[in-house]
């Protein structure tokens, strides 16, 4: 039997979920991008993996946003928005902390969550999951970016007939039911324009500097005789998430829900139902933003001492307004600047450029640096490397811009927000080259 489909409401977007059981964990199955959560019900295999973890478990389970059940949306939704469907679903069906069950590209957004929302996240587990799909330096056994390409130019060519979906079942020749299954599958997730959309985004989206962030438990299952997803991935996530545990499973297919599903689950149930780690919240994934006004001593002389604090306490007014809109905390004031922090990298960079245009209404040129990583929770005050990344990077900002780190960049992919290339600098007394970036809105 399906179970009833309900909606969440994510700011202006509705997101369809499901939830199936009534055990102790609240477990929230993130799946592939390939999804329509009432239509995959009708596959056996499928069926019957979720009926086994809803046995353990408080089963979760959504379409992403622009997919199957879900509000569409215009071009491919950033990680941030799809970290924001997640809590919706969690708020709507009264989960407080839940442990996260992700596959293939939803990895990605999983393991941001887990490191952007500690307090929420009791563990991870990542199924043949990918940090990032596309080739660079160090990180070189996905598909180049010709490669991927070319794959969504197959993609649009045969949308709809079930071919991907049959690729990864390992099921051989399929039969006409399972067949018709996955066609209807694809054609039910998504139209072909918004599946080259979402193929694109993946290609640049690249999480592995937030992964030594992620505090929960985590589990990595494998299979290495897998053909599609190279085990490199996991054994890299395994690395570069602390203390989490690879586990390799038996089986050529990619999908969970094929045969041989049981030594899965039986994974799954331990890890869930065995660890302990205690809740360690001195530590937390956010995006720091430095705003400096420049020039503001000779500004001041300028226009006389009245005026300037007139320009100042409007300009103080219109940015709390700004930090309340986008769900910033302000952390401290530096001279004629200040610090603030946020849960989502585009939420910082839209108040980055409205503060920018709040200022210059006013007479002023503000510059403003973005970063996100890891920072210490220091009562009201943040500390850490990515706060000393974060003023480094405003220092290089030309008056009137708003400069980001690779890492901000990499996490907004599908957020349309653009960006110019700024070159690598040597950040004092951070080691290596970063490379920088300005925000072209």
């Amino acid at each position: 039997m399906v179970p009833r489909t309900r909606y969440a409401r994510s700011g202006d977007t509705h997101i369809a979920y499901q939830v199936v059981g009534e055990g102790p964990v609240d477990l929230i199955w993130v799946p592939t991008w390939i999804w329509q959560v009432e239509h995959v019900w009708e596959e056996p295999s499928v069926a019957k993996l979720f009926q086994r973890l809803a046995s353990f478990s408080r089963l979760i389970m959504f379409d992403r946003r622009g997919t199957g059940l879900s509000d569409p949306v215009v071009g491919a939704p950033a990680l941030e928005e799809q970290m924001d469907d997640v809590v919706a679903v969690m708020d709507a069906v009264g989960s407080e902390r839940a442990a996260l069950f992700a596959m293939l590209e939803a990895g990605a957004m999983a393991s941001l969550f887990a490191a952007t929302h500690p307090e929420r996240t009791s563990a991870l587990l990542l199924y043949e999951a990918m940090p990032r799909t596309t080739a660079t330096a160090g990180y070189d056994w996905p598909p180049t970016r010709e490669q991927r390409e070319a794959s969504v130019a197959a993609l649009m060519a045969d949308w709809g007939s079930g071919a991907r979906v049959l690729a990864l079942t390992g099921e051989g020749r399929a039969g006409e039911r399972l067949r018709d299954w996955a066609g209807r599958l694809e054609r039910l997730a998504a139209s072909p324009a918004t599946a080259a959309a979402l193929q694109r985004m993946h290609s640049e989206t690249d999480v592995r500097p937030v992964l030594p962030s992620i505090q929960a438990p985590t589990l990595v299952l494998h299979r290495p005789e897998d053909r599609f997803i190279d085990i490199r991935h996991s054994r890299y996530l395994a690395e570069a998430v602390p203390g989490a545990r690879l586990v390799e499973l038996p089986g050529r297919h990619t999908l969970p829900f094929a045969s041989g599903q049981e030594v899965l689950i039986e994974e799954i149930q331990e890890f869930l139902t065995g660890a302990r780690q205690p809740r360690d919240l001195e530590r937390v994934l956010a995006t720091v933003m430095f705003a400096d006004i420049v020039d503001s001593t000779r500004t001041a002389a300028e226009v006389g001492d009245r005026r300037w604090r007139e320009m100042f306490e409007s300009f103080d007014q219109a940015a709390s307004g700004e930090l309340a809109r986008h769900r910033g905390r302000s952390i401290k004031s530096l001279g004629d600047g200040f610090l603030a922090t946020f849960d989502g990298p585009a939420r910082a960079i839209r108040c980055a450029v409205a503060l920018r245009d709040a200022a210059h209404e006013r007479g002023m040129e503000l510059r403003t640096g973005v970063h996100t990583g890891e920072v210490e929770l220091l009562g009201a005050d943040v500390g850490g490397i990515a706060v000393h990344i974060g003023a480094r990077v405003v220092a290089f900002a030309e008056p009137g811009e708003v400069l980001v780190s690779g890492t901000v960049k990499d996490l907004v992919v599908g957020s349309r927000i653009g960006f110019s290339d700024r070159g690598e600098r040597e950040l004092k007394g951070v080691p290596g080259r970063w490379r920088l970036w300005a925000v072209e809105e």
